[in-house]
């Protein structure tokens, strides 16, 4: 929502970007895979649908799932487009390489045209997650294979 930035105002969306990675293996407990019902109905007579948790994750995978748990808990007002506009899901790129730092995940969606781009925080002072050890060695055996 953008609370920590000295430019918020209730009234107004200025958030940041929540990129969500890893939702082909989204866990629900018990048995609410198959029992949790999703539904839609255009308003036409005898037009309600409905699909389960597991049939939406084999049609759409986990995004979907995510995207409509968190639009549920978004406050119902005419900013949640907008806050679900910046709701990335890895479906939605699954071109970009994963292992990127952070800051360069973001801006990839910002652009030079964020109205915000003045408040961005970056931390230049960590190194990004290629460099680290760990990361160099798992990238050479798979190089070696």
């Amino acid at each position: 929502m953008g609370k920590h930035k000295p430019i918020w105002d209730p009234s107004t969306d200025c958030g940041d970007y929540v990129v969500a990675v890893g939702l082909h293996d989204l866990h629900t407990t018990g048995k609410k895979r198959y029992q949790k019902k999703y539904y839609s109905h255009t308003t036409r007579p005898g037009s309600l649908k409905e699909i389960t948790m597991d049939r939406m994750m084999e049609k759409w995978g986990g995004s979907e799932v995510l995207r409509r748990a968190v639009r549920g808990m978004l406050p119902k007002n005419r900013l949640r487009d907008d806050r679900m506009a910046r709701l990335k899901s890895e479906s939605l790129f699954k071109s970009i390489w994963i292992c990127q730092s952070l800051t360069t995940t973001f801006a990839v969606f910002e652009g030079t045209a964020h109205p915000y781009k003045q408040n961005i925080i970056k931390d230049y002072t960590r190194p990004s997650i290629a460099q680290q050890p760990e990361v160099k060695v798992a990238f050479a055996q798979q190089k070696q294979q």
